[in-house]
């Protein structure tokens, strides 16, 4: 069992000193709490020879000065061992964040985003109970037993040996309880995982669901899923029910057998009824110990499946990684050089794992400071090739080269800080306008923020809203209009400091443009790369009637084309039908 929660040394041995002083105050708070019992039978039998009024105030004065070190000691205990156990869990919600970023898109094609949600909120929590009140508890349990018993034997071992009889029985209780529970917690968990991961589902695509009037077909599915998971806990419920009355009839047997015997014990003269007294209190007082062993065991068993849960998640290496980056390169990328832009494949072949290749035998050279367009049909790989140039995923060696250098030799972050990147999906936090805006810069101004906003042409409808820049829009931009919504996520490129090196994977962008492209501003002629479509697809005749219409202007204002559209067909060059006009 101890064996699961491995993972947590590291965090255990980063604050072992908060976890080492609470240890000393939770010894220096039950030492204080064992005396309670014999001051209050000292007491009892000085009060047999006559109660008076300087005795009472003394005894009264003995328990507050008792009860006051005492409860500074608790808090103490509380605030240290707590205080650790969220720490931890701070570091640990930080380590399980830091990871996800790191891998790559592959990573999230095969775990559930609800799954994950799942792990870093609910078993991080019962982790950090297992690390907080569950050591604390059992702190207390193990030291005030240890303490008060000396005591308990000095009052009298005959009564001490039969008061603690019951108690191995106890223990082979929380055993029993204690597999069934860790079982049935992880069934819990992973049931909980699923109804998180059907939620976010649908609460992301809740348009398409009500396009398609699926609404009743996914409220039943929701509801047949959270019955599962009612039926699930339900299970533990029970087997919880069952143990707490159980560790406390084992208690109140121990108790009936104290009252027998001690009772004998003072009948017999053998101990006097101050020392009866303080015997009983120190058994109340070993209650809530006792019963809070139950509620350990309950949260261990919870912890050590959590903790099982998360380390899954730990332990997951990225896909991409600089393992090919050699310390010289490391070192010269360090000193800030940056990259012209020259990309090129050559011989390039990429297939996703256990799939058929999407690109085949690809030999491109795209020279610094120029723009191409790629363009074909869906599915044909545009989408995938421009990935490979920030490295979301990675092709065979010396296929994808940046300024004549294999590709994997940049490290990932100063490759991919030089690369502005718009993807297909538009995506807007949960933030302003304007943190949206200057997210690939965190540093910009609110110049360069607005001048953004203008080149997007949207600057002046954000003025219009009444928080301006400072308006909050919602997660996937729910607050905003469609074409709103995609324009500001082309802002952080914007004011992206390289913008000779933009990747768009936009679909309809180069659909709506006009075929003739005017030369760029830097003087470098656009280029257009053109494929036939896939042999399986099948083609359509040209519309005879588009030829005596007028070209329809683009919705869109015109924009530099960006390396997308890339079937897995040899490529062909062609040249615009009209000739380029000069810049």
């Amino acid at each position: 069992m101890l064996e699961r929660l491995k993972p947590l040394v590291p965090y255990l041995r980063r604050y072992w000193k908060h976890l080492a002083w609470g240890g000393v105050a939770v010894i220096l708070y039950n030492a204080i709490k064992v005396l309670i019992p014999i001051v209050i039978g000292h007491a009892i039998d000085d009060m047999q020879h006559g109660i008076t009024e300087a005795k009472v105030v003394h005894h009264t004065l003995r328990l507050l000065l008792i009860a006051v070190f005492s409860a500074i000691f608790l808090y103490i205990t509380r605030q240290v061992i707590i205080g650790a156990s969220r720490e931890i869990e701070f570091d640990l919600r930080n380590d399980l964040f830091s990871n996800l970023e790191r891998q790559a898109p592959s990573f999230y094609h095969t775990h559930r985003t609800g799954d994950i949600m799942a792990r870093t909120t609910n078993d991080l929590n019962a982790v950090r109970q297992l690390l907080g009140p569950a050591i604390m508890y059992s702190a207390n349990t193990i030291v005030f037993t240890a303490a008060a018993l000396p005591f308990m034997y000095r009052i009298s071992p005959r009564l001490t040996f039969f008061a603690f009889v019951p108690l191995p029985i106890a223990s082979i209780l929380v055993q029993y309880f204690g597999n069934r529970i860790h079982r049935r917690f992880e069934r819990i968990q992973a049931m909980f995982s699923d109804i998180s991961a059907k939620a976010q589902e649908n609460f992301s695509g809740a348009r398409l669901i009500r396009a398609f009037a699926q609404e009743e077909a996914e409220i039943d599915s929701f509801e047949a899923a959270n019955h599962e998971y009612i039926k699930r806990s339900l299970h533990l419920v029970r087997l919880m029910a069952m143990l707490w009355p159980t560790l406390e009839f084992v208690l109140g047997l121990s108790l009936m057998i104290t009252l027998l015997v001690g009772g004998h014990e003072v009948v017999a003269h053998h101990i006097s009824v101050g020392q009866f007294t303080s015997f009983n209190v120190y058994m109340v007082q070993l209650t809530w110990p006792m019963i809070a062993v139950g509620w350990v065991v309950n949260l261990f068993q919870r912890g050590t499946a959590s903790v099982v849960r998360i380390d899954e998640l730990l332990k997951q290496e990225p896909a991409i990684t600089d393992q090919d980056v050699t310390p010289q390169q490391l070192h010269r990328f360090e000193n800030s050089e940056e990259i012209a832009g020259e990309i090129e494949f050559r011989n390039l072949t990429f297939a996703y794992p256990d799939a058929p290749p999407v690109l085949k035998d690809i030999n491109l050279r795209i020279p610094a400071g120029s723009s191409l367009a790629i363009v074909g049909p869906t599915g044909s790989g545009k989408s995938t090739l421009v990935g490979l140039i920030p490295r979301l995923h990675d092709a065979a060696p010396d296929m994808v080269l940046v300024d004549g250098e294999p590709i994997r030799s940049y490290p990932l972050a100063n490759i991919r800080s030089q690369i502005g990147f718009v993807p297909q999906e538009t995506f807007l936090f949960s933030d302003t306008i304007r943190q949206n805006i200057s997210f690939g810069r965190p540093d910009a101004s609110q110049e360069q923020v607005q001048d953004a906003a203008s080149i997007a042409h949207i600057g002046n409808e954000i003025i219009e809203f009444p928080k301006g820049f400072e308006t909050m829009v919602g997660e996937r931009g729910i607050t905003s209009k469609a074409a709103h919504r995609y324009r500001p996520c082309h802002h952080p490129r914007t004011t992206h400091p390289h913008p000779r090196r933009r990747a768009s994977q936009r679909r309809h962008l180069h659909r709506r443009a006009h075929p003739q492209r005017p030369s760029s501003r830097n003087g470098h002629p656009h280029h257009r790369l053109h494929l036939p479509p896939n042999l399986h697809r099948p083609q359509r005749r040209p519309d005879r009637r588009s030829s005596s219409r007028p070209h329809r202007r683009a919705r869109h204002p015109r924009r530099a084309p960006s390396p997308q559209r890339l079937l897995h067909q040899p490529i062909r060059k062609t040249t615009p039908r009209r000739r380029a006009s000069s810049s």
